[in-house]
């Protein structure tokens, strides 16, 4: 029986029509899951419905949506456009444009039979916003109809003072999956393509050292553009902060900022025990991203460190451990190009250019016995921690005279992991019509 034939009736949502809107359609036109799919742009496009059309059929980056679907000897996949109804059929399924909300609350989902939703114009992303917020809001969808919404975006709550509601959630697919529980769970954030990544990269390492032994970690993305950016330069929005965002996408690198790290935690629970630092820098290549990531690990000894081939054998057998290509492990040597458009793949572990080195941690044992002497002393008063200017006011800055010293050497090992992914169709856009469908699978 074919995945078709599982939910013929059931039909798919989709706000917006920006990358990852259009990247979706053409995810579920190929996998046919869904019966019906149900886009709400919210605006008119250019002339008429066969302007949307050829939006939806020409890529830029990834070619024309029929020779993607089916080869270079492929004819067009798109029929049946009817302007009036607002109607086309891409690749046999039937596609509904909606041209006149914006709101949330009132794009007519109900009026449709659309039940789950995904919500891809980033616009709505604060799961505490009231469905009937004047600007719209995430909740919105539930109000006009929905029972499930799934962002294609990390949550924003933007009052600080307000915690994640009970019925929201992140995922990503394949790493925290039993977190989602279907009858508590109404709002479900599918991350972003470098958390996604991020977790793929992080997890392995994770399941084999355990939190403890990981002493810090930091990434840093090597981000392809985005639509946010800027064409060529222009003046900044009022209040602005970063004027980079301004700046001209095609001829600069600029570095910005990620919420990855963030994002990571609400996954990964564990990562929270650890200090983890995220960096990110935009290049001008349409999509295909890396991120290198930085591990420091206690090790066991300074004679048999962890090695490069160690950590290349956890990603091999990691493997296996996940959904079937999510994890990649290459002993190529790739460029972006070459991970444009890798089906499934959430990370592509560039194991060619694993490094690692390891050194020593000096640690005086004298100052820390000194240490747990002044800790003692201060009795049942609370002492988690004290710095060692604390320290030096009680004891001196030095052993007591005659004191022979006593230095352990605790071995650290560097550890660095390169991970392509692609942060359009290849590896985010199909993370998000697997969660989406695994979603759908458990309405009835």
């Amino acid at each position: 029986m074919s995945e078709l034939d599982q939910s013929s009736s059931m039909k798919l949502g989709i706000n917006g029509l920006g990358r990852i809107a259009k990247l979706t359609i053409w995810h579920h036109v190929e996998r046919k899951y869904f019966s019906e799919l149900v886009v709400n742009i919210g605006r008119e496009v250019g002339t008429s419905l066969h302007d949307i059309a050829q939006f939806v059929e020409k890529d830029s980056t990834y070619g024309s949506l029929h020779r993607y679907l089916h080869g270079c000897r492929a004819t067009r996949v798109i029929e049946d456009v009817d302007d009036k109804k607002g109607t086309m059929r891409i690749n046999g399924i039937k596609t509904t444009f909606l041209r006149t909300e914006r709101n949330p609350a009132r794009i007519p989902w109900r009026e449709k039979g659309v039940e789950l939703v995904v919500d891809a114009t980033g616009a709505f992303l604060d799961p505490t916003v009231q469905a009937d917020d004047p600007k719209g809001a995430l909740r919105g969808h539930i109000a006009a109809g929905a029972k499930k919404v799934i962002a294609s975006a990390p949550f924003k709550i933007k009052d600080k003072s307000k915690e994640m509601p009970p019925d929201a959630i992140t995922t990503v697919m394949g790493i925290n999956d039993a977190d989602y529980d279907p009858q508590k769970h109404l709002l479900i954030s599918n991350a972003s393509c470098t958390t996604t990544c991020l977790a793929y990269m992080v997890k392995p390492l994770l399941d084999y050292f355990g939190a403890n032994r990981i002493l810090s970690a930091s990434m840093t993305t090597v981000h392809a553009a985005t639509s946010s950016q800027q064409v060529l330069d222009r003046a900044p929005k009022a209040k602005a902060t970063d004027l980079r965002k301004s700046r001209s996408v095609a001829n600069n690198i600029i570095l910005t900022s990620t919420g990855a790290a963030k994002a990571l935690g609400l996954v990964i629970p564990e990562m929270k025990r650890i200090g983890f630092i995220a960096e990110s820098v935009r290049v001008p290549v349409t999509t295909g991203s890396l991120i290198i990531l930085v591990v420091m690990i206690q090790d066991e000894s300074m004679r048999n460190p962890v090695n490069r081939e160690k950590i290349n054998e956890i990603y091999r057998e990691a493997v296996a451990h996940y959904p079937e290509g999510k994890l990649v492990f290459s002993e190529e040597q790739n460029v972006s190009c070459d991970i444009i458009g890798t089906p499934n793949a959430a990370a592509v572990i560039e194991g060619y250019e694993t490094h690692t080195r390891t050194g020593a941690v000096r640690i005086d044992v004298n100052r820390v016995l000194m240490a747990c002497d002044y800790l003692n002393s201060l009795g049942d008063a609370p002492a988690a921690s004290f710095d060692i200017t604390q320290l030096n006011k009680v004891t001196g800055e030095n052993p007591p005279e005659g004191a022979q010293e006593r230095i352990l050497e605790v071995p650290v090992t560097q550890a660095i992991v390169y991970g392509w992914y692609d942060n359009e169709l290849g590896s985010y856009t199909n993370m998000l019509g697997d969660r989406t469908v695994s979603i759908a699978r458990m309405f009835h």
